[in-house]
């Protein structure tokens, strides 16, 4: 028996494992987030705690009590320009967090399964292998590869999974995806600029879901590339995204980066190879149209 508790419960990735793991018999789960559940009314039967993971007395508290096997840890500021305004904020929420619970992990006995990022890359060269040299562009990348430095050096079995643009629909969830962002802009008949300029592998939220599942099943330690396998610009996604859905490429116009003005630099190719995870722990990500497909349905759903 597997007890795992999630940290961010309440957000995307989150919101994703509660679903896919409160079915599972061989699972007990324990879902925590700042503030209020907001998944009550969707799963009433999901265990729940409020835990601030920026607090470590309560994350002592949380786990003693719970005594779970593994912690995933999907809580984070994720908003790349807040990182870059915010700084205390993030370092707080992606850097200190993260010791705060490593510190729990190694006083427990607990394997720590850490979401990462491929902001911690530069974008000269994607796709990356897990073990290629990181060298973040903006703050945000900065404060996740501080996160990464903590796992590793905690004595406690850690697994680091890093993503990729993960999208997806989630419950009473603030920020939309491109999918439904291109989708509603061209049904409205909206000129939308798209960056030609930007390459990344994107990650459907389900498949990442499923990859925290698998390295917790598993067992598995060490570093692994979780994401989407084709290497995609904003712009392909969004004409894909009209083209599933039968609209108007012609209001798609192609932009790069320059046009927009972004409190953070972004990593212009990131991007992963995911053979690794494909091969150790049997990860198979849908592709990006069968992506679309589903975020479709659970939109009108």
């Amino acid at each position: 028996m597997k007890k795992i508790l999630i940290t961010g419960s309440n957000g995307l990735l989150g919101q994703k494992l509660a679903k896919l793991l409160l079915p599972n018999t061989e699972v007990e789960l324990l879902a925590t987030s700042r503030g209020e559940n907001k998944l009550a009314t969707l799963y009433p039967n999901l265990a729940f705690r409020a835990m601030d993971v920026t607090n470590p007395a309560q994350v002592d508290e949380v786990v003693s009590a719970f005594k779970p096997t593994h912690i995933i840890h999907t809580a984070a500021m994720t908003n790349v320009d807040q990182c870059e305004t915010d700084r205390e904020g993030a370092l707080a929420q992606n850097r200190d967090a993260v010791q705060n619970l490593v510190t729990a992990c190694e006083k427990y006995n607990v394997h720590l399964i850490h979401v990462s990022t491929d902001f911690i890359f530069d974008g000269e060269a994607g796709p990356y292998a897990e073990e290629a040299e990181a060298n973040p562009v903006n703050f945000y990348g900065k404060t996740k590869l501080q996160a990464e430095e903590i796992v590793k050096q905690a004595s406690c079995k850690w697994a680091i999974l890093r993503t990729v643009l993960v999208y997806g629909v989630a419950h009473e969830y603030g920020r939309s995806n491109i999918v439904l962002w291109v989708r509603d802009s061209l049904r409205a008949g909206k000129t939308i600029k798209v960056v030609t300029d930007q390459f990344r592998t994107p990650t459907l939220a389900e498949d990442l879901a499923m990859g925290c599942w698998l390295a917790a099943e598993k067992d598995a330690e060490g570093i692994y590339n979780i994401s989407g396998k084709e290497m995609l610009t904003p712009y392909d996604m969004a004409l894909l995204v009209a083209d599933y859905f039968k609209l108007d490429t012609s209001l798609i116009e192609e932009a790069d980066g320059s046009t927009f003005t972004q409190p953070a630099k972004r990593p212009a190719r990131t991007g992963f190879i995911i053979t690794k995870a494909e091969n150790q722990l049997g990860y198979k990500p849908h592709t990006f149209t069968e992506g679309i497909r589903m975020v479709a349905e659970q939109a009108e759903a």
